[in-house]
């Protein structure tokens, strides 16, 4: 039996609602550079995954079907009957699991910097890093993704930002932290993304090792209604590194819409 949890969230900004998802070991503060320039357009609703940021700690490993509940108690509680929905990484996955099962919830889809049709390579790099976390312990692992994340300008401007996401894995339980990341690893979309009818935003960027191009181009080719856009330079980390451009983006797919 899948059972929701009462997540921590914020809502701010006015006009239609936007729920955006963050992805593994973040928190909704993974946003904060986007939020300022989003509410000017949207209701903007962020919450903190199971076991992340203030959100409680579930008792018992949990899944995809477990976030996905979280998601649609987080709208029950804000009360917004249909609202667009953007997620990031493993955010970018709870998004389309959420639209496949409550269709008529959702106005459009955001699927940022995530993956679908990895093939065996692209599985075994992903499990890799899972099993070198379980064996080795997440700080010693850590450090070797800040180049994964983050473009190598951005790691020397701006030391504190990223400081501060890594002190945000560490500080995440370890066993949510790798929970989500094997979620993130096994979950594969490819087999029922035809499925997912409304309008769907698919972005990523240019160098991110994990979630890359390629990928992005199956994933939109999959939907039967979708917009692939590819960041130049950027890599994983484009919430922090790029939101002023990733928020344009956004803006400009959802008011297509209505045109």
């Amino acid at each position: 039996m899948t059972v929701a949890i009462d997540c921590a969230y914020t809502v701010q900004g006015k006009g239609e609602p936007l729920f955006l998802i963050h992805g593994i070991g973040a928190a909704r503060d993974a946003w904060r550079f986007m939020v300022p320039k989003l509410t000017q357009h949207f209701t903007v609703i962020t919450y903190d995954l199971r076991g992340h940021g203030e959100s409680s700690l579930a008792s018992n490993e949990f899944g995809l079907n477990e976030l996905v509940a979280d998601l649609e108690r987080v709208r029950e509680r804000t009360g917004f009957g249909q609202a667009h929905f953007a997620g990031h990484s493993l955010g970018g996955m709870i998004g389309p699991a959420y639209a496949r099962k409550y269709p008529q919830r959702v106005l459009s889809l955001g699927l940022l910097s995530t993956a679908a049709g990895r093939t065996d390579e692209d599985s075994t790099k992903v499990w890799s890093v899972v099993k070198a976390m379980e064996a080795k312990g997440i700080p010693q692992v850590l450090e070797t993704l800040v180049d994964r994340w983050f473009t190598d300008n951005f790691i020397a401007a701006q030391p504190e930002i990223i400081q501060r996401r890594l002190d945000q894995v560490v500080n995440t339980n370890p066993e949510v932290f790798l929970n989500v990341f094997r979620i993130y690893a096994s979950t594969e979309m490819m087999p029922w993304l035809n499925e997912i009818n409304v309008p769907c935003l698919v972005l990523t960027g240019e160098n991110d090792g994990g979630c890359n191009p390629r990928l992005n181009r199956l994933i939109a080719q999959a939907l039967p209604n979708s917009q692939l856009v590819i960041l130049p330079e950027y890599k994983h980390s484009i919430l922090l590194e790029a939101g002023d451009q990733v928020s344009d983006y956004i803006i400009k797919f959802i008011s297509s819409l209505k045109i």
